[in-house]
């Protein structure tokens, strides 16, 4: 069934991401512009829903590729609005290592569940505690701006290189989990 509670959530980010997209290119970089703040809310209402989504796929049992892959897209897509502004050695190397994650893990579920093993490299408490923190962290840096006398960006920043570090670990987690099967094949 296409309209599902799951599938809903799921096409309501997929409008959130140009749109988040519009807010940011455009919204400029006038510290009074409120465009970063609402791409940066909007954001987080789109990783809100995520999660939301997953829980209900999972509890109605109506889960779907759609919504996973959409995750790896809005991570993408804000890793990259975020590096255009912020080309710093440390911002480009946390995305490229975010980025390039997702890739490898991707194609290493894809090539397990093509051998009859996706289970065995299912995903892992450190794997969804790097999942929020990465979420929390994009929306912090997407909203830019300071709040109550917090540094929100400086924050963010933090929180996205945490990300990065969990995302390694995570990924040697995977692969270990994994290499009994890929050495198997060869």
């Amino acid at each position: 069934m296409i309209w599902n509670w799951p599938n809903i959530l799921t096409w309501l980010r997929i409008m959130a991401i140009p749109l988040i997209v519009v807010l940011f290119v455009f919204g400029g970089h006038n510290p009074e512009n409120l465009a970063d703040p609402i791409a940066g809310l909007l954001f987080a209402a789109a990783a809100i829903t995520d999660s939301l989504d997953g829980y209900l796929a999972r509890r109605l049992g109506q889960t779907t590729r759609l919504g996973t892959f959409l995750d790896k897209l809005m991570v993408a897509v804000a890793l990259v609005l975020i590096v255009s502004r912020d080309a710093s050695a440390v911002m480009v190397l946390t995305a490229a290592v975010i980025i390039g994650r997702e890739i490898a893990i991707s194609a290493l579920r894809e090539w397990m569940a093509g051998i009859g093993q996706r289970t065995a490299v299912a995903v892992s408490r450190i794997g969804k505690f790097k999942t929020i923190v990465q979420m929390v962290g994009l929306t912090m840096l997407l909203f830019r701006h300071s709040l109550l006398g917090l540094p929100i960006y400086l924050m963010g920043q933090w929180l996205t290189v945490l990300a990065a570090v969990l995302t390694l670990i995570s990924m040697v987690l995977y692969l270990r989990a994994a290499w009994p099967h890929l050495s198997a094949q060869t």
